[in-house]
């Protein structure tokens, strides 16, 4: 950032620290603190959009105690902290001046970050029923946060544009079915075959992967234009595999009838992918694996989630925002998770991309951001942060058991972050 752009953040800084001082409607605050003494977590990133929803902004103390949440206190709020269960300290207006101005000091690693408006969110998966789930939303279920459901037809109808933030999970965008293939006689992935083929007929293609890219590079304009991309598990390196492949075929013969194309390999082009480059697809219907941007699980003897964990880094409050918000959390290390995507090889990360965290012991990266155009992505590596390896068929993780998951709170730092960032209105 260039000098100007550091003075203009400064002076937004005393701008937003004499507004936070001189209102006589601070006169009583709400801090809900979000480290080791907080009763629930997830739940409080739910009422923190809960007030937003109802016009009260809310400040956002990045760094301070491990990323707590500063609200004036509002009619039936306190009320609404009980009921959810969420630990919360009433503070004077003394209290708040004193806490604004050590938060604010350039001798700390500590920032204010005002949240104004809840983003609308949108949660990208089909409505058929599939015997894995989705570790965004059973946190948005349990923390309260309302959002959308979309599928294929609605992005390429053009939907998007209703949206701020939107989710990509277990899904595989080369339209090779999750490379499921030894599932391939289950009425699930039947079904799964015969509602992607129906929507590509739809849509005037003949094969599943056509249509995937479509949906591919509609999601990337949505970015391109201020859009928030999160994605998880397969749902981050097979959307880069896809856009990667624009001009060839990398699908095998089991999934679209037609065999690779000979030249795939020469004919990639990495220049139009978010977050990796230089990988090569498997082109194995039988491999579990779409390419080798996947570190793929852990060996035998560090599969256990207390040997298995990641490293977040930090970063300054004040200067980098962004990734200090993603980051956010009461722990800086957390238990390692699987996925079909369980981290990233630093190798293929495109260097203008910024790692939040890694698998030290591996040197594996297991969640980054980026921009493009306007917007930016999100990719956290694996399946579920509290199921170590979930299997298909495993009954969905019960988050009311774990309402201080470190792991679940990275996902939800993101749904905040777009509050963060005034937009242009969406019509």
């Amino acid at each position: 950032m260039s000098v100007s752009g550091h003075s203009v953040i400064q002076v937004c800084r005393v701008v937003v620290l004499l507004l936070v001082l001189a209102s006589p409607a601070r006169a009583q605050d709400v801090l809900i603190p979000m480290d080791a003494s907080q009763t629930d977590h997830l739940k409080s990133y739910g009422v923190v959009y809960w007030a937003l929803q109802r016009g009260e902004p809310v400040d956002w103390l990045l760094n301070y105690r491990g990323g707590s949440f500063l609200v004036a206190d509002f009619s039936g709020f306190r009320n609404e902290l009980a009921i959810r269960g969420i630990s919360h300290v009433q503070l004077s207006g003394t209290e708040v001046a004193q806490l604004v101005a050590e938060v604010e000091s350039n001798q700390a690693n500590t920032a204010l970050v005002r949240l104004e408006t809840p983003p609308r969110i949108a949660v990208y998966a089909p409505e058929q029923t599939l015997p894995w789930d989705d570790a965004v939303l059973l946190a948005l279920k349990y923390a309260e946060v309302p959002y959308d459901m979309i599928y294929d037809d609605d992005v390429l109808n053009g939907i998007l544009s209703a949206y701020d933030w939107l989710h990509l999970h277990h899904e595989d965008f080369t339209g090779q079915y999750g490379k499921f293939y030894q599932y391939r006689n289950m009425p699930w992935y039947i079904e799964q075959q015969r509602e992607a083929e129906l929507a590509a007929q739809r849509h005037g293609h003949r094969k599943v992967s056509q249509l995937k890219l479509l949906v591919t590079q509609a999601i990337q304009q949505y970015v391109s234009e201020g859009g928030f991309l999160f994605a998880m598990c397969s749902g981050t390196d097979t959307y880069d595999i896809a856009l990667a492949a624009f001009a060839t075929d990398i699908v095998p013969v089991e999934y679209d009838g037609d065999p690779v194309d000979p030249d795939a390999l020469k004919k990639l082009d990495y220049s139009a992918t978010l977050a990796f480059e230089d990988f090569t697809p498997s082109f194995n219907a039988a491999e579990y694996e779409h390419s080798d941007i996947d570190t793929g699980p852990p060996p035998p003897q560090l599969q256990n989630p207390a040997l298995d964990y990641f490293t977040l880094f930090e970063f300054s409050a004040k200067w980098d925002p962004v990734p200090s918000m993603l980051t956010q959390n009461h722990v800086g290390t957390i238990a390692g998770f699987i996925g079909q995507t369980t981290a990233f090889h630093k190798r293929f990360v495109k260097p203008e991309v910024v790692i939040l965290a890694e698998a030290p012991q591996r040197e594996e990266v297991k969640y980054l951001h980026g921009s493009y155009g306007q917007g930016t992505f999100t990719f956290y590596g694996g399946h579920d942060p509290e199921d170590y390896q979930h299997f298909v068929g495993d009954p969905p993780t019960d988050l009311s058991l774990h309402p201080n998951s470190p792991g679940y709170r990275l996902i939800l730092n993101n749904i905040l972050f777009p509050a963060a960032r005034k937009k242009k209105q969406k019509t």
